[in-house]
C-alpha cells in the first residue's frame, strides 16, 4: 500500500478530531471513567484491528488509552491507518 503524502494525511486528519500526527504515525488519547471502561474500549479496538488485519500500538494507563497507528511494513502512514482511526471513532 503506498504511503500518503503530507497533504493527504493532513486532509484526512481534519475529519478525525483528536487524532494528531507524530512523525510517521498518528495517535490519539482517550479518557474513561475507570480501568474497566478502558478495557472495554481496548477490546472493541482489538476486534476492529483484527478485522482490518492492522494493529495499533496501545498504551493503557488506568483510565487513559493512547492509540498509535502506522503502517510499519510501508514505512509510514497509509490509507489503512486513517481508515482504522475512522472506524475506531465511529
Amino acid at each position: 500500500m503506498p504511503l500518503l503524502s503530507h497533504d493527504q494525511v493532513e486532509g484526512r486528519l481534519s475529519a478525525l478530531p483528536g487524532w494528531e500526527r507524530l512523525g510517521e504515525s498518528i495517535c490519539r488519547q482517550y479518557s474513561f471513567a475507570d480501568f474497566a471502561e478502558s478495557m472495554t474500549f481496548v477490546r472493541r479496538v482489538a476486534d476492529l484491528a483484527e478485522g482490518a488485519n492492522h494493529h495499533p500500538d496501545i498504551l493503557i494507563e488506568y483510565s487513559k488509552v493512547t492509540l498509535t497507528l502506522t503502517s510499519h511494513d510501508a514505512g509510514g502512514l497509509t490509507e489503512r491507518d486513517l481508515d482504522l482511526a475512522a472506524r475506531i471513532d465511529a
